[in-house]
């Protein structure tokens, strides 16, 4: 993979670390844990989308954008990254945020992700869950035309073949990383939502032939949805890579027996893998993404689906302004905690 063929901003830190999770590992009694720590790839506390977006926001350079446009549930940490790398570039920044959890505090709608949004200057608009997001922002996006923005729009997620590239490029960083130091990894996992994470990462391992399983834990689709798109986007990201038919649809894999509610909504696991990795490893994670991924990681551990002697790699893609958002949910866990 030649990836310095495609325009990219390189504003990221990167590599990010790659460390051993020792207090959880002993907790558990199961597989070695390691995490890859994209919560800290810089831009406003960090996390995944900044990768996907040195190559979008090189794109939207490229074509001489001066305003770019995306949208995300009200808590995005999507959103965030990209006001942020716009405020980063001197570019305008539009973001329409969709009510998925029916939340009405204060806290959630203002705070968090939504409060950094406005601090690197973007402005927002909301809507009802259940809106064509898509088709609001095509909307939206014409009419910034029509005042004279030459406007670049970023899909939810940062997830579409450019984007993905950023995560084609993780799985070389890893695999260097692992083979500089001798480790040999027998899991790969994450939480999964608009794709983009899994299918850049699928596609790095398979053209690199790592040999390292890849599962997602989703966050918001039934299964098969959360499959098809991955591997459709993979399909894509192959392509444009100059690898195509690298990835199998077997290759595609998620569990999505964690989302619980629905997207945004944490259940009680959730909450107990926030409260884990803060209390063991004094890492933060976030109630909507990274804290579902955990929960399946840990559930897998004790359910030894993952086996002691085993080596597994949660790659943590961030998330951690968002607690801010939930604090009332926090709340409740700390009540109860006190009460025990």
């Amino acid at each position: 993979m030649h990836l310095a063929r495609f325009p990219r901003i390189f504003l990221a830190h990167l590599p990010t670390p790659l460390e051993r999770l020792d207090r959880l590992t002993k907790e558990l009694g199961g597989p070695e844990i390691w995490i890859k720590r994209d919560d800290c790839t810089g831009l406003s506390t960090g996390g995944n989308k900044t990768r996907k977006l040195e190559f979008l926001m090189a794109e939207a350079e490229a074509m001489g954008a001066d305003m770019v446009m995306t949208q995300g549930a009200t808590q995005s940490n999507h959103a965030r990254q990209t006001a942020a790398f716009a405020s980063k570039l001197g570019m305008k920044c539009h973001v329409l945020l969709e009510d998925r959890t029916g939340y009405q505090d204060h806290n959630y709608n203002d705070n968090g992700n939504v409060l950094l949004d406005h601090l690197h200057g973007a402005t927002t608009e909301k809507f009802p869950g259940g809106h064509d997001m898509p088709g609001e922002m095509e909307k939206a996006a014409e009419a910034a035309r029509k005042n004279g923005n030459v406007v670049y729009v970023i899909p939810g997620g940062g997830s579409n073949a450019t984007g993905a590239l950023g995560y084609a490029n993780c799985a070389m960083e890893l695999l260097n990383q692992v083979n500089e130091r001798g480790l040999v990894v027998d899991h790969l996992v994450h939480a999964t939502g608009s794709s983009g994470t899994q299918a850049g990462l699928v596609v790095g391992l398979k053209a690199l032939n790592a040999n390292i399983p890849l599962l997602g834990f989703g966050t918001r689709a039934p299964q098969e949805k959360q499959e098809q798109m991955v591997y459709d986007l993979a399909v894509k990201t192959a392509e444009k890579i100059g690898c195509p038919g690298v990835v199998a649809r077997q290759d595609v894999r998620a569990d999505t027996n964690y989302v619980g509610e629905g997207y945004g909504l944490p259940r009680e696991d959730t909450i107990e893998a926030i409260r884990m990795f803060a209390e063991l490893e004094g890492i933060l994670l976030d109630p909507v993404y990274s804290g579902k991924g955990a929960a399946g990681l840990i559930d897998y551990c004790r359910k030894g689906k993952f086996k002691k002697g085993e080596r597994v790699v949660f790659l943590h893609t961030g998330g951690a302004a968002g607690l801010f958002a939930y604090d009332t949910v926090l709340a409740r866990d700390t009540t109860q905690m006190a009460a025990e």
